[in-house]
């Protein structure tokens, strides 16, 4: 079995959940505000890990106590934490969420993560067999540093491009297999893309991005499953009918249960499929980090 290596964001989440999203310049009154640990980088991690791979987190905390309390998290997850590096230059990273109606918005500070450099990731012990894993809360140079290492070691390279941005095309290059949503895809693409988009826009797109012929790209669709363009082949998972109460940590829940998978020689459709139903376990509970499943959980609805 391969590894699992995640280089990214660490957060902490505060939660304020409401009956519905305040407008612009409004204030409503809220149901309770919840800490949770978070951070794109570290959800991917913890969800890696709960579902059975062996889960090494690249990263940078701040010397405060959010940063105690995080570390203390992530390592009751098994994950190595030998390249999580405790910094006194910023704050640990803080995420701002508010919750209402099974959707949230969230503002980001990035703090320490900010800091994560190409020599955090310089000496990252990765092998063939393994999978290197990245996403867009840490600088763009150190995840192509990342992956030009990982493309050395010819481990696979996952990238989940967000939040959204734009990024080169040197760093498209470095990715196998690239994870993002519709709207990801609409801005990386140029695409005008919705909700009401059908499966061949959506996959037209995503050939309008592919960087080569084997690249994989992965575009999860919520309620609606997951398409991928796997080189020329295209393959569709239905989505999974439940009832959502916290969609914060659901892309992040199937990447890490994705890079699980793959670790584990699964063939990419059932990889697909594993990962959708672990995304669908996770917006049923509040939070990011600490809502994503165990495999035995996934295992009982498969």
């Amino acid at each position: 079995m391969g590894r699992v290596f995640v280089a990214g964001s660490i957060n902490m989440d505060v939660v304020a959940t409401a009956d519905r999203h305040p407008r612009v310049g409004e204030t409503i009154a809220g149901k309770e505000v919840l800490y949770f640990p978070g951070g794109k980088g570290a959800n991917q991690a913890v969800s890696a890990a709960r579902l059975g791979a062996k889960t090494t987190l690249i990263g940078r905390l701040g010397k405060d106590a959010f940063g105690a309390e995080l570390k203390a998290f992530l390592s009751d997850q098994g994950i190595d934490l030998g390249h999580v590096q405790e910094t006194s230059e910023a704050h640990s990273g803080t995420a701002i969420i508010t919750v209402a109606e099974a959707d949230n918005t969230i503002v980001v500070i990035p703090g320490s993560n900010a800091l994560v450099g190409e020599d955090d990731v310089s000496v990252v012990p990765l092998v063939k067999g393994d999978v290197a894993v990245s996403q867009f809360e840490i600088p763009l140079s150190t995840i192509a540093a990342f992956f030009r290492r990982a493309r050395a070691a010819s481990a696979t390279t996952l990238l989940n491009p967000a939040p959204a941005q734009k990024f080169s095309r040197e760093l498209l290059e470095l990715v196998d297999i690239l994870v993002l949503n519709e709207t990801e895809l609409g801005l990386l693409s140029g695409a005008a893309l919705s909700e009401s988009t059908d499966h061949a826009g959506i996959i037209e797109a995503a050939r309008q991005l592919q960087a080569s012929t084997s690249q994989i790209i992965c575009v999860t669709l919520g309620k609606r499953g997951v398409l991928a363009l796997a080189g020329s082949e295209e393959m569709i998972v239905p989505g999974r009918a439940v009832q959502a109460v916290d969609t914060t940590g659901a892309g992040d829940c199937f990447v890490g249960a994705l890079a699980s998978q793959l670790a584990d020689g699964v063939a990419l459709r059932e990889a697909l499929r594993f990962a959708n139903v672990a995304a669908s376990i996770c917006v049923q509970r509040m939070g990011a980090g600490p809502s994503m499943p165990t495999a035995e959980e996934v295992a009982a609805v498969m």
